[in-house]
């Protein structure tokens, strides 16, 4: 199996755990990461990075998103996400992961405030649910967290798969 082999897995997990769960784990932010590094270090990297690109990637992916973390507008498990694929990407094939995923989430938002303003015929209840997501409740029926609408890790792993698969070609 290839180091593009295992990112693209890992990847692809992301968007399916980040779509079912509306989170990331820190364990498959760290398997990411630590793929990541090995490459690196065994000169195996895919996408033909240095070790300083690398690290600049994962600094400016995790220090971006902090921003709106500390805002709330985002998720720690996003923040994280995006500096592992810094480690994989680089900076440089970032921002058009991040400018695609950013696309993708603003389309998956306005969806959303658009059916969720109206009543849907039930062919449409299955479309709305896949945009909000499980929403979870504790025993006593309350809401344990805020409703995550939009997945945007998944958006980053789908935008940069496509730009391994597309993107990258020269």
């Amino acid at each position: 199996m290839t180091t593009m082999s295992i990112c693209l897995l890992w990847l692809i997990v992301v968007i399916v755990y980040d779509f079912r769960e509306r989170r990331i784990p820190n364990w498959l932010v760290l398997a990411g990461a630590t793929a990541a590094l090995a490459a690196l270090a065994y000169g195996i990297q895919p996408f033909g990075i240095n070790w300083a690109s690398a690290l600049l990637g994962a600094g400016v992916g995790f220090g971006f998103l902090l921003l709106f973390y500390a805002f709330g507008l985002m998720g720690a498990g996003d923040v994280k996400f995006a500096g592992a694929l810094g480690l994989w990407m680089g900076v440089s094939d970032l921002i058009p992961i991040w400018i695609s995923a950013s696309l993708m989430a603003c389309a998956h938002s306005v969806l959303w405030l658009t059916l969720k303003g109206r009543p849907f015929f039930p062919r449409l209840a299955f479309l709305a649910f896949l945009l909000t997501g499980p929403f979870r409740t504790s025993e006593a029926g309350t809401p344990t967290r805020r409703p995550r609408v939009i997945p945007y890790a998944a958006y980053l792993a789908l935008a940069a798969a496509a730009w391994m698969v597309w993107g990258r070609q020269s």
